[in-house]
């Protein structure tokens, strides 16, 4: 399965809505990660600041053991805020944690031992979670006195602050990446306009036959779309200098093409009398009874025979010419069906080493046509069979309808045609391979005419060659 290519479009809004997404995203992180670090470095000053307060008050209590909720001069603790006062032997003097109503709780003797065995005594502020309802808190602890002193803040407020600033940024930024997109589709279509009104004219150039023929290329980019200081102009300037090329030359080779069809028919035109005069004189020659040695009558006798050659020479580029020109043809109705009977009786008559074969329906078939024309085209086929296929060869002309069209074919059983000559078989003076080829004196100009009769009256020929079996069909319209 082909993977379909992108759009220029699509990968343009495609490409820069990611490129935005991810400036966005690291733009996030590192805000983020910038305001967990300022808040945390806020809270390791609490924490060292609430250290500092809780060692003083330690030394001043001289150790004695205070139940939280009693009553001294010692002002509560911040809410969120975690202590817890060791003395020398062990034991807990004070520990205690503010609830955000302003109350205390004691610490359990896990959340105890968890800290004694994770934060050390050089007042640097380490994250612990104590599990529970407490969560993660940044605690330091210190010496003093003989007593070790523990305080602590909550993270919870860095916590939330995080997660708020991470929800926020990150729906702000699908808002904003959404209306990249659509901001970016609409600029980029806008953009490229100039391009597709660029790549429509070139679409419409393409369809055109400028293969033959007098062609015309009325298609232009317009001037809006031609401005050289931009890539979009330059591309449409370019192309209509193309263009501008491309129809100078037709024009060209039609003038040319023109001029050597003008002289191939009057060249034959004027050939036409003196072939004739030829032979005439070859005829009145070897018609009278004078005496002549037998170099002399074989001599007449090429040349009546090579001037009738010529004079059907003359006359195929004559109708080559003419059809090339437009020559209308005659319009009348033209029984195929009979035409056909005719030509296979012709050619048993002409060619008895074949054997010739009549497929066609009881219903008469006809087109609208020159019935003389239509009738070469069907001579040219069958002689060509005969020509280039051995004695004994099976040929059968067939004719049937084919929706619209009249289908006539001439099928024989002979070698076939080789594949690399059947593409140019219909070119003029062309010859067939070696395998198909007799010294017959064939001008090679059979099949270029019957195909360009066939397709003065709309129709087309083609050809199909296997051993065995080759296959000459043509296609007229009803």
């Amino acid at each position: 399965m082909t993977r379909r290519r992108w759009t220029l479009r699509r990968t343009l809004v495609v490409g820069t809505s990611v490129l935005v997404a991810l400036a966005f995203v690291v733009m996030s992180i590192a805000t983020i990660v910038a305001l967990r670090s300022f808040a945390l470095d806020r809270l390791d000053a609490q924490v060292r600041e609430g250290l500092s307060f809780s060692a003083g008050f330690a030394g001043r209590d001289g150790g004695a053991t205070r139940p939280p909720g009693s009553n001294t001069d010692r002002p509560a603790g911040r809410i969120g805020s975690l202590q817890l006062v060791l003395a020398g032997d062990g034991s807990v003097q004070r520990s205690g944690y503010t609830r955000s109503d302003g109350t205390q709780v004691s610490l359990s003797t896990d959340q105890i031992a968890l800290l004694r065995s994770s934060v050390s005594t050089d007042r640097q502020p380490t994250t612990v979670d104590l599990g529970g309802d407490l969560g993660a808190f940044r605690v330091a602890a210190a010496e003093n006195s003989g007593a070790t002193v523990f305080a602590g803040e909550s993270e919870a407020d860095v916590s939330a602050t995080t997660t708020a600033l991470t929800v926020i940024l990150a729906a702000v930024g699908a808002l904003v990446l959404l209306a990249a997109v659509v901001g970016l589709s609409v600029f980029v279509r806008r953009s490229l306009r100039p391009l597709d009104r660029v790549a429509a004219v070139a679409g419409r150039v393409s369809t055109l036959s400028l293969g033959a023929g007098a062609v015309e290329i009325p298609d232009r980019v317009a001037t809006v779309d031609t401005d050289p200081d931009t890539e979009v102009g330059r591309v449409g300037s370019s192309l209509n200098e193309l263009l501008g090329h491309v129809q100078s030359s037709l024009a060209a080779r039609q003038h040319s093409e023109d001029r050597l069809r003008r002289f191939i028919a009057d060249a034959s035109h004027e050939l036409r009398t003196p072939l004739a005069s030829i032979r005439g004189y070859a005829q009145l020659s070897l018609g009278e009874d004078a005496p002549m040695t037998p170099t002399q009558a074989r001599s007449f006798d090429r040349i009546e025979s090579e001037a009738q050659r010529m004079a059907s020479l003359v006359d195929d580029l004559l109708l080559l010419a003419r059809l090339d020109a437009g020559q209308p043809l005659r319009r009348e109705e033209v029984e195929l069906t009979l035409l056909a009977v005719d030509a296979v009786s012709d050619a048993q008559a002409a060619a008895t080493t074949h054997e010739w074969r009549l497929d066609v329906s009881e219903d008469l078939i006809s087109v609208t046509g020159d019935e003389n024309r239509l009738r070469q085209v069907v001579a040219n086929l069958l002689r060509n069979a005969q020509t280039h296929t051995p004695p004994g060869t099976t040929v059968t002309l067939s004719l049937a309808r084919d929706g619209a069209e009249a289908v006539l074919r001439v099928a024989d059983d002979g070698p076939g045609i080789d594949p690399g000559v059947a593409g140019r078989l219909f070119d003029r003076f062309a010859r067939a391979d070696d395998s198909r080829n007799r010294d017959d004196g064939s001008t090679g100009l059979g099949l270029s005419i019957a195909q360009a009769i066939t397709e003065a009256h709309g129709g087309s020929i083609s050809i199909e060659s296997v051993p065995a079996r080759t296959v000459f069909a043509v296609r007229l319209p009803m």
